[in-house]
């Protein structure tokens, strides 16, 4: 699966699984209720739905002009720590306007989630392109797969 179609899959069971991940962090740790963070988690996550679109069109046009091809580790790393650095920028004045507390009590908020996104980022590209394949980007001009990679 390649193309927007690939973008489009990706991105709405990236958020999905966002979604409710944020919420449920938010209601722990700024002691509102699940509905007064679950707005909240909406909001992010529909940031953040639109950021990846953006972030992962740009990305993809730039691996595609790299010498190597497939996914390193490096690589993995590089765009989860990007497509993060971007959402705190919008993110973390949206918290701290909604659950009514300080920017820096909202960082504090956003960095125990921005911990945790990398790590589910991370995993979450790993398991879709072992399900889905890699995106064109990311293979070998030849027409071959990278190694331990399926199409």
């Amino acid at each position: 699966m390649q193309g927007i179609k690939r973008k489009l899959v990706y991105v709405t069971l990236y958020e999905a699984f966002a979604m409710l991940f944020t919420s449920l962090g938010l209601a722990l740790f700024s002691g509102h209720s699940l509905a007064h963070a679950g707005v909240a988690g909406v909001a992010s996550s529909t940031v953040a739905f639109i950021w990846n679109l953006i972030y992962n069109t740009g990305f993809e046009a730039w691996e595609a002009r790299q010498p190597g091809t497939g996914r390193s580790v490096a690589r993995r790393l590089l765009h989860a720590a990007g497509f993060e650095a971007g959402l705190v920028v919008t993110l973390v004045p949206l918290f701290a306007w909604w659950l009514q507390v300080s920017l820096w009590e909202a960082l504090w908020m956003d960095i125990g989630l921005i911990i945790f996104f990398l790590i589910y980022t991370y995993l979450f590209n790993l398991l879709f392109d072992h399900v889905f394949g890699l995106p064109a980007s990311a293979q070998a001009n030849t027409g071959q797969q990278p190694k331990g990679c399926k199409a």
